[in-house]
């Protein structure tokens, strides 16, 4: 999915040459959370490590800082701990006792944009909704706010002076030049003053081949890593196969995968009348493509696929931003809107010819049904290519298309659940699949003696059930036939400071709160809204 804000924001993102960007509060000086503690041990919990190793504890982690220093099993389940088993703590240490609790690698959101104008999200909104729901690294492809925004944050989050998770900066191509980028040449001087400014990566949308190329050569020469959204103005000559080939590391959503795997026509069938500015057409008619693509299992797909992974390749799908494709009222109708909803981006998701993203024009059973061919289709190739050993990540998009920041990641999750991953295979495409995608899997993406203090800490076990990661946590029935709320995160720790999930959480809840009674807003439906 493109990530516009409105038109004038796509043609930032595809020609180059604007520079004005809509710009949305920085996060305030940071109040939340504890530590960084010279020495800090978490008691008694089970450890999910990242890697695709099965539970195990009761454990004690030793924290020294910003780093885990030791792990050390110290009893047997459901056995009462021996003390003397234990790492004792001296004077001054921080003890967290997470006695029966689960704790698992922090999530990286591979596809975090932190929002704009058009959203109206503040950035400290966005932030605490992340960490709320245990994301404690984003990469925000295309830096929507501009780079030095993005960078600004960055620092500060690397610093902890913000509330925040670890921010990875990817610049769309062309953002800031004074001239649309044309030429090899322009590519590569464009790629080289990026990298000069303090770019992770770069966002690509497509352009002409002979300059996809050769930035993306150029790019991976200076070691930075790059993502893109193969728009269909560009797809029919430069497709996923194209830009992998040329040093591409990861592509995001699927479009210019089911190109690459055409094996009876080199063009989508759109229909005569097909305007790629009406959204209606291009998200109806996007809902067919996977049926246009090889069959599974058949010489092409078989091809296409090999070549991916002899690449090393990385595949982002971001199955839940387009869900409500599938079920628009399932999307439309989540029951975190009413409280962690702002009112305008509620505004901004409503139907639009202007908003990206809010295409319901005449959106009915018709579309839904040929989505949900396209998702069984999309999820059979991702299952596989990782069952094969490619890299599959997590990703949200959130701030599009009724997906809110937090949830939908986890709403994610359950999508690669779906798609035939096993729960531990999910959590570890959450998190050390994504640390590897950006090169950090020395640093952060598993529970391991060395890396960074980046941990999610839970009272439920999220292996049985994704759904207590929600921050509006999962539905229980008691022996008394009393329905009770479980789950939710507990503890996020970014960066060895330990942050209460639920005090975040409570601090959005109180900022839609206020924006509510400031506008005297209630939620509405489409073609419903009061008088």
């Amino acid at each position: 999915m493109h990530k516009i804000l409105r038109i004038k924001l796509l043609l930032l993102t595809l020609c180059a040459g604007i520079t004005a960007i809509a710009q949305i509060p920085k996060a305030p000086t940071r109040v939340e959370g504890e530590g960084q503690f010279n020495r800090m041990i978490i008691r008694g919990v089970n450890v999910i490590n990242g890697t695709g190793s099965p539970m195990q504890g009761p454990c004690d982690i030793v924290i020294e800082k910003n780093k885990i220093t030791q792990i050390k099993v110290v009893g047997y389940p459901g056995v009462p701990i021996d003390p003397k088993d234990r790492p004792k703590a001296d004077k001054g240490d921080k003890e967290l006792d997470c006695t029966g609790m689960y704790v698992l690698p922090g999530f990286v959101d591979m596809h975090g944009h932190i929002g704009g104008r058009s959203q109206g999200t503040p950035a400290e909104y966005v932030f605490k909704l992340w960490l709320a729901h245990g994301i404690t690294t984003i990469r925000d492809p295309s830096a929507g706010n501009g780079l030095d925004w993005v960078l600004d944050q960055k620092q500060k989050s690397e610093k902890n002076e913000i509330t925040a998770p670890r921010i990875l900066a990817y610049t769309a191509f062309g953002m800031g030049s004074k001239e649309s980028i044309t030429t090899a040449d322009q590519a590569r001087a464009w790629v080289e003053e990026n990298a000069k400014k303090g770019a992770d990566g770069i966002k690509f949308f497509g352009a002409r081949p002979e300059v996809m190329d050769a930035a993306l050569r150029r790019n991976k020469e200076l070691g930075l890593r790059s993502a893109c959204h193969h728009a269909q103005v560009d797809v029919a000559r430069w497709n996923v196969l194209n830009s992998a080939r040329a040093g591409l590391t990861s592509m995001e959503h699927w479009y210019g995968l089911p190109e690459a795997l055409f094996d009876s026509q080199t063009i989508q069938d759109y229909p005569a009348d097909y305007n790629y500015g009406n959204e209606q057409n291009r998200f109806e008619e996007a809902g067919k493509l996977w049926k246009q693509a090889a069959k599974p299992g058949s010489k092409r797909w078989n091809e296409v696929m090999d070549e991916l992974l002899k690449l090393d390749f990385t595949i982002d799908p971001t199955f839940n931003i387009y869900e409500a494709n599938r079920e628009l009222m399932l999307a439309r109708r989540a029951e975190w809107h009413e409280e962690y909803t702002l009112p305008q981006l509620w505004r901004f998701y409503q139907p639009s010819r202007i908003s990206h993203g809010s295409y319901w024009q005449d959106w009915g059973t018709e579309q839904e049904v040929a989505w949900k061919e396209n998702y069984r289709l999309w999820m059979n190739f991702i299952n596989e290519y990782k069952n094969r050993g490619g890299r599959v990540t997590a990703g949200s998009d959130s701030g599009f298309i009724f997906q809110l920041y937090g949830f939908a990641y986890i709403r994610e999750l359950e999508l690669l659940r779906e798609a035939g991953f096993h729960p531990l295979e999910v959590i570890r495409a959450a998190t050390l699949k994504g640390a590897e995608a950006i090169g950090m899997q020395d640093k952060i993406g598993s529970v391991e003696t060395g890396k960074l203090a980046d941990l999610v800490i839970l009272e439920e076990n999220p292996l049985k059930n994704l759904k207590v990661l929600y921050g509006t946590g999962a539905i229980r029935l008691t022996e008394g036939n009393e329905v009770k709320r479980v789950g939710g995160v507990k503890y996020t720790i970014k960066d060895g400071v330990v942050y209460d999930a639920k005090k975040l959480l409570e601090d959005v809840r109180k900022i839609v709160a206020e924006a509510k009674k400031t506008e005297n807003f209630e939620i509405f439906q489409p073609g419903l809204k009061k008088k």
